[in-house]
């Protein structure tokens, strides 16, 4: 049976669409009258909208979530914040003549997080117009995706603010009307709540140092909780200063008001002091408070404190003063915003934490049963490793608590991480230890200048200096200081995992000598790229979002994946959170990044696959040189503005360490939802598409040069490497079409026959997979597969259940890549059901009537002997096989009302939390709680000792169970 074709599911034309688009252009006009925009940018501004409109017009049904009025809003605002960003102004469009992107969303009446929701699909579709108007470097000019990553930093820092003031103090309804209506507040919680969050914006904008990273805005948040714990009024206080839980730090001269705060949120109690004593300033200087020293005041609020070192100001927050102060905020934030400022980050306080998240703002999926988690395909261990926030049950506006902030959130994962750098990482050397430099010297001629002066040039390129940084673009300067203390992280983790690495090599050749590894230049950099990348997400920054680690250290993607599986196994104490983000990294990876154009990939494919060579060669995919070090170290003392995020155009073609010509540098294209990897809360307990530990090849296998043949079996390293990578999508592809075909309710055979097709399009059909992403495939193939199969499902329906998977991104199915339409060439993207029609079906025919009654999925094994074909596949590659089993798909929540999960649990830890000590805590079904008790009462002591608070874990049915 012939797959057929599917349908467009079209929208009724909207009035902008019947009519042309006129009285689109009218209301345009009326929106650049609203803002008083110049002539000058009111004629960019009617000039770029012409030129889009054919595009928005045939895109209106298809792009935005919402009503195609809605749409249309959102891209108009969109053009506009073009031409005022990126067009000539007759005031010279800086400064105040500048026209701000929070006054042209208010103007649209939108609200920010829909705008950034949609902001990637016009990007998308808009980009190529964009492209001719104002050079090919206009997105980053354009700045959304530090703007976005600051939207949602902004909403992780205002919900850790709002459950941090809970914590402390109580809810009072003295809201200042004339403060609320400044702001346009409707969701302070009271004027206290207000006061904070104005003081710390204040301490965002004038501050020395730029707040661009998440663990330096919590310290800055904790010292606002300082200063509200010192001077608001008793009377407002849910918490006792002799609360030994709470203020664990004490002397004889009473608490250690910020040991404990340090305490409890994992901060530098340095950092904190330095950055109260900012605070502190700010209020002497803006709201003209006289500073005094705590110890020689007698205010109430002081009873029981240490007051050594703290400073108080008698009328901050009493109820006569506290309305002037927030007006004097308010207006000292007008007055910055207006400035240079493109968000109002006040709205991040007013707005309602349920319909502000990470995912909504980057348009992901729904969130199913509860944070959506990327490593939810590896079995976790529990979650929660210290009490965390419990509400009163008797109160439940208050929030008692406990010693440990909330676990499982972006600030708790940053301050956990940032605590591992700062007390396992920063004590360490910045210089190769001994037995480090024993290894570098054993290679032919010692490698120790090399691997240091690599090292100091690779991460001064990514950690600038100001002097460097300020010819970039605003959202991406880098305080001297901040950068020097990442760059020296960065430096010491690599030593201590190179180090590490060297070690186990070592042991697997029976030998010290290691030339081939160390020689190599791509493997230093996907090692300094790798470690600097740690501590960018550590730090959580909105400067530098992946993948812009590759694009200044010349390397793609494809080479970073072939040192994270080490890296991670060869660090063991890098941080739980550390490893999601570097699986979740690899995820991207093979999703998509992969087979990007400029991937190297490419290079390896090209080698094992020489009959795609003319496709990869037609669609200029192949990978670039890697630039020297010497053109790295150029670019950083003589780069000019816009040079540095695409630093390297122009590449010399010197071989790298291994030989290599074609050494790669990936072109950048995505921005991706990499903010969003911070937000899962799941913890991984092996790498995700790893091999296992016996089957490990060496680190010198992976960095060899393609063409080379492989000793250890037939072939070249390009052959082998091909084998891995395509094993590791189909371990990628096999857990996302279970869980997909799972929630539509498919049989085993349909998840077979699905799998089947996938595996035959890998090896058969490699090229559909250029440019697009594995999801596409799925989703067509899914299809595909209900369509020769007779079974009633539309395309609708698997997209609205691919929406609620975790990975779900709307430009997965808005916009697939087609580099010719209709017997036309010329590259451009469509929706899915186009790409099916277009594409997928004519290439794949052959194959989805194979899976039709007659099944060919059923007989694989006739077919695991496929031989070559038209589209190459490689000679002596994988065979096909059946379904793979997979771990339990964990972790899976188990109650409707509470966050509980089960995952399954390791032998190794069930022995070790079983051990006599510890027994008494656990419940395991099959074994009995008591003697001779009845299999109803052991559940029911199980249930018990779940709702008991002090519980973290409980066996059930060998599974460990975590709130």
């Amino acid at each position: 049976m012939s797959p057929g074709t599917v349908a467009m599911e079209g929208a009724k034309p909207s009035s902008s669409q019947s009519d042309g688009g006129e009285s689109m252009a009218l209301r345009f006009v009326d929106l650049c009258k609203g803002l008083d925009l110049d002539v000058s940018l009111t004629s960019q501004g009617m000039s770029l909208f012409k030129a889009i409109r054919p595009v928005l017009l045939a895109n209106l049904s298809s792009i935005g979530s919402g009503s195609p009025e809605e749409v249309e809003r959102i891209w108009l605002a969109f053009i506009l914040y073009c031409v005022t960003k990126l067009g000539k102004s007759n005031h010279g469009g800086e400064g105040q003549n500048r026209i701000k992107l929070f006054q042209i969303l208010k103007a649209a009446k939108l609200n920010t997080v829909d705008f950034f929701r949609e902001a990637s699909q016009f990007s998308l579709k808009a980009g190529p117009i964009l492209s001719n108007l104002y050079s090919p470097d206009w997105d980053r000019r354009l700045e959304l995706a530090e703007l976005q990553a600051v939207v949602i930093q902004l909403n992780n820092l205002c919900r850790f603010y709002k459950r941090a003031y809970l914590q402390f103090f109580l809810v009072n309804d003295t809201v200042s009307d004339k403060s609320s209506a400044a702001s346009g507040s409707t969701c302070y919680i009271s004027d206290y709540h207000q006061f904070g969050w104005l003081l710390f914006l204040a301490l965002r904008i004038h501050a020395s140092s730029p707040f661009k990273d998440l663990v330096t805005c919590t310290n800055a948040l904790v010292s606002v909780l300082a200063i509200l714990i010192l001077h608001v009024p008793k009377r407002f206080r849910s918490f006792s200063i002799d609360d030994s839980s709470v203020f664990v730090k004490k002397s004889g001269k009473g608490v250690d008001l910020l040991a404990s705060l340090s305490h409890v949120y994992n901060t530098s109690e340095d950092d904190l002091r330095r950055t109260l004593e900012n605070a502190n300033k700010l209020i002497e200087d803006i709201l003209k408070k006289k500073p005094q020293l705590a110890s020689e005041c007698k205010a109430e609020n002081l009873y029981s404190i240490n007051t050594d070192g703290l400073t108080y100001f008698d009328d901050l927050l009493d109820e006569k003063s506290l309305e002037k102060n927030l007006l004097i905020l308010e207006k000292d934030y007008d007055d910055a915003i207006n400035a240079k400022g493109e968000l109002d980050e006040r709205i991040s306080a007013n707005e309602d934490d349920s319909s502000v998240t990470s995912q909504s703002l980057l348009g992901g999926g729904s969130n199913i049963s509860g944070a959506k988690r990327f490593d939810a395909l590896a079995s976790p261990a529990k979650t929660i490793t210290s009490p965390c926030l419990v509400h009163s049950a008797a109160s439940p506006g208050i929030v008692s608590v406990q010693t440990k902030m909330v676990s499982g959130t972006p600030v708790s994962a940053a301050m956990t991480m940032a605590k591992w750098l700062r007390t396992v990482i920063s004590p360490l050397p910045s210089k190769p230890s001994a037995e480090l430099e024993h290894f570098f010297s054993l290679c032919n001629g010692d490698v120790t200048s090399h691997v240091i002066r690599r090292a100091n040039v690779i991460l001064e390129a990514i950690f600038p200096s100001n002097s460097f940084g300020e010819r970039l673009p605003t959202t991406n300067l880098m305080d001297n200081t901040w950068a020097e203390e990442r760059k020296s992280e960065a430096l010491k983790l690599y030593y201590r995992v190179l180090e590490t690495i060297c070690k186990a090599e070592s042991k697997l050749q029976n030998g010290n000598n290691l030339p081939s590894l160390l020689s190599n230049e791509r493997f230093h950099r996907c090692m300094l790229a790798c470690s600097a990348e740690l501590v960018l997400a550590t730090h959580n920054t909105v400067i530098m979002i992946f993948p812009a680690v590759l694009e200044r250290t010349g390397i793609t993607a494809f080479d970073l994946s072939k040192v994270i599986e080490n890296f991670v196994r060869h660090e063991e104490t890098l941080p739980r959170e550390l490893k999601r983000h570097l699986n979740s990294l690899e995820e991207r990876l093979l999703e998509s990044m992969a087979w990007e154009k400029g991937s190297s990939m490419y290079n390896s494919l090209i080698i094992a696959r020489p009959s795609l060579s003319a496709e990869i060669d037609r669609l200029k995919l192949l990978a670039e040189p890697m630039p020297s070090l010497d053109a790295i170290g150029t670019l950083q003392n003589t780069s000019t503005p816009g040079l540095l995020p695409l630093p390297f155009q122009k590449r010399e073609a010197s071989p790298d360490g291994n030989g290599d010509p074609r050494s790669p540098k990936r072109q950048c294209t995505e921005h991706g939802n990499v903010l969003a990897e911070h937000n899962s809360p799941g913890p991984v307990k092996e790498h995700l598409f790893g091999t296992p530990k016996s089957k490990l090849h060496l680190l010198q296998s992976a960095f060899a040069s393609p063409a080379r043949p492989n000793p250890a079996g037939g072939g070249t390293y390009a052959d082998t490497e091909i084998n891995v990578f395509f094993r590791k999508i189909l371990k990628l592809v096999a857990i996302r079409i279970k869980t997909l075909c799972e929630r539509l309710k498919c049989s085993e055979q349909f998840l077979e026959n699905v799998y089947w097709l996938i595996q035959q399009i890998l090896n058969q059909r490699t090229t559909i997979l250029f440019n697009r992403h594995i999801d596409q495939v799925i989703l067509c193939s899914i299809y595909g597969v209900a369509k020769v199969s007779q079974i009633s499902l539309t395309f609708k329906e698997i997209i609205n259940n691919y929406r609620k998977q975790p990975q779900s991104k709307p430009e997965v199915f808005r916009s697939v890549f087609v580099n010719c339409r209709n017997g036309k060439m010329g590259e451009g993207h469509v929706d899915i059901i186009t790409f099916y029609n277009e594409v997928f079906v004519p290439s794949v025919k052959p194959l989805l009537v194979e899976v039709g009654p007659d099944g060919i999925a059923q007989k694989n094994s006739k077919l695991t002997e496929e031989k070559n074909n038209s589209d190459g596949q490689i000679p002596g590659s994988p065979r096909l096989q059946p379904f793979p089993s997979l771990p339990d798909m964990s972790p899976k929540k188990v109650s409707a009302s509470h966050n509980v999960y089960v995952s399954p649990l390791r032998q190794s830890k069930k022995d070790a939390l079983l051990s006599p000590s510890s027994k008494s805590y656990y419940a395991c079904v099959g074994e009995s709680t008591h003697a001779y008790q009845s299999p109803s009462k052991d559940l029911t002591a199980i249930n018990n000792r779940l709702n008991w608070s002090g519980s973290e874990n409980v066996l059930v049915d060998s599974y460990d169970i975590y709130l």
